[in-house]
């Protein structure tokens, strides 16, 4: 629904509001009850359908007493969202000092004093009045933050999601104004819940942006860090190193639990028979530690490629190289590690598959054997079940003529058996 029709839905129901306050009718006050719950209906089901972006720009275009109408009706818990999107004048007129706030989303923003971080309480957009930050991280951030935030430091500030193309000139680039943007992937390692977080770094005027949607590990460890540790950081190109270094840390502790859960998994495999269900287990086991591991191969990779971009553009210190250096090294290791792991997890996948191919051949082996065991007794049973049969055995009782019948055809399949078990021992001493 446009602006248009909102207006025209207002406007049709001034005017039933106004035929139905000039009429003298009977039961006057429960029309107008009914008229206006149903007014209150139709604006409701119009604001749940529209986003807070779209419902900003109706509350500044539409006249006030209609933006308070309108305003009225919102749900509280969408206020924030919507306020964020409406000019300062008419946020004035519609909420008077209220101040849109960071609730779902998360911004920490810190400065750097006595060469540690310190962190700055930041819950509105009057908190940022007079800050002077060495980073602003921004976390689930809605795109009217972002504007905030960007306008307010004269920076623009990227959705994180969509900046994840795979080519170096799109991830890592260097603006006009010489703003450095690098999009980088970063390990978010839970059980059961791995994945990479895309990251979106952007240095301006002496600050590091980050932008993400998740949080995680990598920057909890920095801030404990830098907080605490006096000289740890001493700019924003610092911090970054230093987010980086963190992620190769946490990388190589993922590697660790893989080759630990793989050792489990080899133990199992190597040490007794397994079972089918068990060795579909065992699969799904060895897949999920080989997602694992090349989710954090290709997240080095991305490290060691923002790292080479810094490196190439002359962007770093001197002490800034010797540390990027370092991490690269780290990445080479880890590197090396991951095709040590990659090979572990295909020897495993082929002897998992190994034992369910011995375990097939087992019981194809095994219906072998009774097929030959009764293919003599099916043999008795057709001549059993001849009318040639009934001639050979007249005069002599049936129970004892098929009592004879059976205990014969049990002779004949039991002798079977043991010369197959026979053959296939001589078969074995042959073969050792």
């Amino acid at each position: 629904m446009s602006l248009q029709n909102l207006v025209e839905m207002l406007n049709k129901q001034k005017l039933v509001d106004g035929m139905v306050h000039s009429q003298q009718m009977h039961k006057h006050d429960f029309v107008a009850s009914l008229l206006q719950k149903q007014h209150d209906a139709e604006l409701l089901n119009f604001i749940a359908k529209q986003s807070s972006t779209e419902l900003g720009g109706y509350l500044d275009a539409l006249p006030l007493d209609d933006a308070k109408k309108l305003w009225s009706k919102l749900p509280s818990e969408r206020e924030n969202d919507v306020l964020w999107e409406i000019s300062d004048e008419r946020r004035c007129d519609l909420a008077g000092d209220r101040q849109p706030g960071f609730e779902d989303s998360k911004i920490n923003v810190y400065e750097l004093i006595d060469g540690r971080l310190k962190n700055l309480p930041i819950s509105g957009r009057k908190d940022l009045e007079g800050a002077k930050p060495i980073w602003v991280d921004l976390i689930n951030s809605t795109k009217a933050e972002r504007v905030f935030v960007g306008s307010h430091f004269g920076v623009e500030l990227p959705d994180p999601i969509e900046a994840t193309d795979l080519e170096v000139s799109a991830r890592f680039h260097v603006e006009e104004n010489d703003d450095i943007h690098l999009h980088s992937n970063f390990l978010l390692d839970r059980d059961g819940n791995s994945k990479s977080v895309p990251v979106a770094f952007i240095l301006h005027g002496g600050i590091l942006f980050s932008l993400r949607n998740e949080e995680l590990s990598v920057f909890r460890l920095q801030r404990r860090r830098a907080l605490t540790q006096p000289g740890y950081v001493t700019d924003c190109v610092d911090l970054l190193l230093d987010l980086y270094g963190a992620d190769v840390e946490v990388s190589a502790d993922s590697l660790e639990n893989i080759y630990a859960k793989l050792g489990v998994v080899g133990r199992h495999v190597l040490s007794e028979a397994i079972t089918d269900q068990q060795a579909a287990g065992i699969l799904a086991d060895i897949a999920e530690e080989e997602d694992q591991n090349g989710r954090i191969r290709s997240n080095i990779l991305d490290t060691q490629r923002a790292l080479s971009f810094l490196m190439r553009g002359r962007l770093l210190t001197p002490d800034q190289i010797s540390d990027s250096k370092q991490i690269l090294r780290n990445i080479d290791s880890l590197n090396s590690h991951t095709a040590f792991l990659f090979d572990k997890i295909n020897f495993l996948m082929d002897a998992t598959i190994g034992f369910i191919n011995i375990n097939q051949n087992k019981r194809v082996n095994q219906l072998t054997v009774f097929s030959v065991v009764f293919m003599p007794i099916n043999i008795l049973a057709g001549v059993g079940g001849m009318s040639e049969f009934s001639m050979m055995t007249e005069g002599t009782p049936w129970p004892l003529a098929y009592g004879g019948f059976l205990l014969g055809s049990a002779f004949i399949g039991l002798v079977t058996y043991v010369l197959l078990k026979h053959f296939e021992k001589k078969r074995l001493k042959k073969t050792i």
